[in-house]
């Protein structure tokens, strides 16, 4: 008896100990070429490394090269802009640090762009971004005009700026020759009528362009809105065509555990184990349950990431690898793998070159 008890308990040990070991193993089925991974650092600003990441890969696809660009350059830009909008908005505005995809690829258009050499937004040698101060002085100097009913200056604006971006240079080399940033950005041979964003809610009409009610949105654009399986299908053959995406999602839902690079749709709270100790059940998703998440706040807009393969599990799960900007001392590799399920249930939105849409879903769009 003594004998067996022994070999029950062994047996039982051996099963925590098993139980403790599970890791989800990924074979990928295509990664198209990213730079390498940034840090974003104390800043809201995900929207831009996400947007930044996914146009240095539009670049590397177009053969153009790879290149290290500004995000801070756009950063600035978007303040100026935002700021004014705030004003009209007799202070009613969004002068928070986050915005979405169409936020960058309008001011590269209206601005153009630079190389984080020329700009990095990085003053007396810090190596962290870090956007406390500024955020403060934004609002406050938004406050005051919108009080005083005078419209903010731009040497006032400028000066904010300057102070905790760096001013701007008027010319920068790249490969031996100068630039501006709009020769610059010419010279690449990016068109940001080539970009779109895609949604897929049911409170709007499919195959219109539609108001996506979120607060980065600060700017009513309007964005196409497809059915979920059709926005699923343009998401693979964009990859399997050799394009990446911009993403934008619900990162604090609680199977979305950046601790194990993973993203799972279910109702465990995987954001909180040490350790994943068995495999996860997901839960069902359908356009039902997704625009239910959508209505009651369970799904929220929190974050950009950079969408750039597909991969499957040991179980055949297929999962999307995505980019993050959070560095690698704090985020692993900085990739993480998002489940099907997930993207289907937290995707908000993505930005994507028109040309990556199946020509189907582009007739039914108008593109």
């Amino acid at each position: 008896m003594k004998r067996i008890l022994i070999i029950a308990l062994l047996l039982l040990s051996f099963g925590v100990y098993a139980s403790a070991q599970y890791k989800y193993e990924f074979t990928t089925v295509k990664q198209n070429p990213a730079t390498s991974v940034k840090d974003q650092g104390k800043t809201g600003t995900c929207w831009c490394f996400a947007t930044n990441s996914f146009i240095e890969s539009e670049l590397i696809r177009m053969g153009k090269g790879e290149f290290d660009l500004s995000e801070m350059w756009i950063v600035r830009n978007n303040y100026v802009k935002r700021i004014f909008d705030n004003y009209l908005r007799q202070g009613k505005g969004n002068l928070g640090p986050g915005s979405v995809g169409h936020h960058y690829i309008d001011l590269m258009e209206e601005c153009g762009l630079m190389t984080d050499q020329a700009y990095s937004g990085l003053l007396n040698g810090a190596k962290e971004h870090n956007h406390g101060n500024l955020q403060e002085w934004i609002s406050t100097a938004s406050e005051l005009a919108v009080k005083n009913r005078i419209v903010p200056q731009p040497e006032i604006v400028n000066g904010i700026l300057d102070a905790h971006l760096g001013k701007v240079p008027e010319i920068f080399t790249v490969n031996g020759k100068e630039y501006t940033p709009m020769s610059f950005y010419q010279s690449l041979g990016l068109k940001a009528s080539d970009y779109v964003e895609i949604t897929s809610f049911t409170h709007h009409p499919f195959y219109k362009e539609v108001l996506l009610e979120i607060p980065d949105n600060w700017d009513y654009k309007r964005l196409y809105n497809v059915p979920l399986d059709e926005m699923m299908q343009i998401i693979d053959y964009a990859v399997m065509n050799g394009y990446t995406l911009c993403w934008d999602n619900d990162l604090s839902d609680q199977g979305y555990a950046f601790n194990h690079s993973i993203a799972l749709f279910t109702d465990e709270n995987v954001k909180a184990m040490k350790e994943i100790d068995h495999r996860i059940a997901e839960l069902p998703i359908d356009a039902k349950r997704r625009q239910e998440m959508f209505e009651d706040y369970s799904t929220v807009d929190d974050h950009l990431e950079h969408l750039v393969g597909i991969a499957k599990d040991q179980e055949g799960v297929k999962y999307y690898i995505v980019k993050n900007s959070w560095g690698t001392d704090r985020n692993g590799t900085g990739y993480h793998y998002i489940s099907e399920n997930y993207m289907k249930a937290k995707t908000i939105s993505i930005l994507v070159n028109k040309n990556s849409i199946p020509k189907e879903i582009r007739k039914k769009l108008g593109l």
